[in-house]
């Protein structure tokens, strides 16, 4: 069941999709539409457009899409009912309580409930008796009482019920303990156990307050030294950062990434909130893209040992895909910032404020560890370098920032400007073609459907699949033809059962008096959405007329009288000759 129809029209009307997406994305207008970067993928080209008139939007980068209620529910990392409940609170409106499925965020509520309970239970333990290992433990990385209380750091003993049977005690059912990954089902089925046991405790808290997961860390020389929540409900690693909610209250637009908490926790007992960490994972694109909500610039982090350089070197395309400046900060001696700020003691945070003034951009700190692979005293390592420079600064889209560092090279190598702008120009052409053949398969494959796992079924009826698309989306702009379509096709005849569903869907909706795709987000999944949205953009500049549905229905009317291989094949031959005949009628 789903929200009252008068409620979610009244939603989407005082949500105006254009002022909801402009306090998340700069947009600009273009014709009747708008445009901008795209929030949920890195580009520097804006491929994102809102489409004011129907309420929706769609990016032909990522080929996300949808309404409104779709748009929240990916930028805030909602469940459907959450994202209404958020929409109807930002124009004041009052939620109808009851009548609507609302089972998964009730079990995300409860998974948030669990975990806050839990982060106070492991607070507890911590400066309890049995939790003195613990507290030792962040004592002797020198964080004060205050540093652990801010952060709500904690300890999980060693006894592997004690935190199941404190949540059980507080009516948190089995199965709501196994969802928020704070518990483990037995091997035999027969009860669960704590996942967490013998770690000082991180939680990891959401950009609203709310606890989402944990990372625990063991005291012993025991793998894995991290354990971290698996993503449940309320929590996909890959998509989040540790301490984001205290980094972008910072009052800056900069943020500095570390590898883990510790080194977060340091920096800003040190006097510098805006430091985040990454989850366990390597840096994701989804996290590139949450740090660009929040920053302009980052500052890598990471440490100074080898895997830590390759980890820097992993980042950087990534966050300038995101559209972030970046810097790298290499902190002496091989140390990690916490190692760093606790060995120069009283001097620790100004010393470590030194270093992040010095930081370099990442384009120079790419050309000084590409120079130490080459010996430049001698002709052929002169050569090399320049080489593999010239890769590093082709790269960059600022015809500016290329100019200013290709001067740099050529005056420390005294090399003809106008034949390093040769090679940076091949390059370029090369990078063109590239590019140009990039799309051209994705292209190919978005026409013939190879790689669409959503509605497969275009690619094994191409035919079929085209006109059953056309025909939804004619259905959806032109809801008063519904009752003539209905007359001449019946859901059976769909052989893409994507768009069957789409048909069924939106002839049910239109008859009952009913706009088509107002609760469309709570009914199909946000793949399926999309996909609707990325046809519907598509077909925005096809001219819609009465002579185009009748086409699509004879495309599908015909279709539908086809029969498939393993069908003819066991057919008796008085069926196949009466099969042929027909087929070749209806090409007469």
């Amino acid at each position: 069941m789903s929200f009252p129809e008068s409620f979610m029209q009244e939603l989407k009307l005082r949500n105006d999709i254009s002022d909801v997406v402009s306090s998340y994305v700069s947009l600009k207008r273009a014709g009747r539409n708008m445009v901008g970067l795209c929030p949920f993928h890195g580009e520097k080209t804006p491929s994102f457009t809102v489409y004011p008139e129907s309420g929706s939007f769609f990016c032909f980068g990522c080929e996300t899409g949808g309404d409104v209620i779709t748009f929240i529910m990916k930028q805030e990392n909602l469940d459907y009912a959450e994202a209404v409940r958020f929409l109807a609170q930002r124009v004041g409106l009052d939620v109808p309580e009851g009548g609507f499925d609302d089972s998964m965020s009730r079990l995300r509520m409860r998974v948030y409930e669990a975990n806050r309970e839990a982060a106070r239970y492991f607070y507890s333990a911590l400066y309890s008796p049995g939790g003195r290992a613990g507290l030792d433990y962040f004592y002797s990385r020198a964080l004060s009482d205050r540093t652990i209380r801010h952060f709500g750091l904690g300890y999980a003993d060693d006894n592997w019920t004690s935190l199941c049977s404190h949540l059980k005690s507080k009516d948190f059912s089995e199965s709501e303990l196994v969802a928020a990954n704070l518990a483990v089902r037995r091997r035999d089925g027969n009860g669960i156990y704590d996942r967490f046991t013998s770690r000082v405790m991180f939680p990891i808290i959401d950009l609203r307050g709310n606890v989402i997961a944990f990372g625990g860390r063991i005291l012993t020389d025991e793998k894995p030294k991290y354990l971290n929540t698996s993503d449940t409900p309320v929590f996909k690693k890959s998509a989040n950062l540790f301490s984001l909610n205290n980094a972008k209250n910072s009052g800056t637009r900069t943020l500095i990434l570390c590898e883990g908490y510790m080194d977060v926790i340091a920096v800003c007992q040190a006097g510098i909130p805006n430091a985040v960490a990454t989850l366990g994972t390597a840096l994701t694109a989804e996290q590139a893209m949450l740090m660009k909500r929040y920053s302009d610039e980052v500052i890598l982090c990471y440490d100074s040992d080898e895997a830590g350089q390759r980890a820097t070197s992993r980042a950087i395309p990534i966050l300038r895909n995101a559209g972030l400046n970046v810097r790298v900060l290499t902190i002496p001696n091989g140390k990690d910032p916490d190692e760093f700020i606790r060995s120069r003691e009283a001097d620790g945070p100004a010393a470590f404020r030194a270093l992040l003034e010095k930081s370099g951009n990442d384009v120079e700190y790419r050309l000084q560890k590409l120079k130490q692979n080459y010996n430049t005293d001698l002709p052929e390592g002169r050569v090399g370098y320049l080489e593999e420079a010239s890769k590093i600064l082709a790269a960059i889209d600022s015809p500016i920032e290329r100019d200013i560092y290709a001067s740099r090279l050529c005056k420390e190598f005294e090399l003809d400007k106008g034949a390093f702008a040769k090679q940076l120009e091949k390059l370029d052409k090369s990078r063109f073609r590239e590019n140009r053949k990039q799309e051209n398969r994705k292209l190919q494959n978005e026409i013939s459907g190879r790689n669409d796992k959503i509605n497969s079924d275009h690619y094994k009826k191409p035919r079929s699949s085209s006109a059953e698309e056309a025909l939804v989306i004619y259905l959806i702009n032109n809801p008063d033809s519904c009752s003539e379509i209905q007359r001449e096709i019946k859901p059976e005849q769909f052989k893409n059962s994507l768009m069957r569903r789409f048909y069924e869907y939106f002839s049910e909706r239109i008859q009952n008096g009913l706009d088509p795709t107002t609760s469309i987000a709570g009914d199909f999944s946000s793949d399926e959405v999309s996909k609707l949205y990325q046809l519907q953009s598509r077909m925005s500049s096809v001219a819609a007329t009465e002579s185009s549905m009748r086409e699509y229905i004879k495309v599908i009317n015909e279709e539908s009288r086809r029969l498939s291989k393993d069908e003819i094949a066991t057919m008796s031959p008085e069926a196949l000759s009466d099969y042929l005949k027909t087929i070749r009628m209806n090409r007469q």
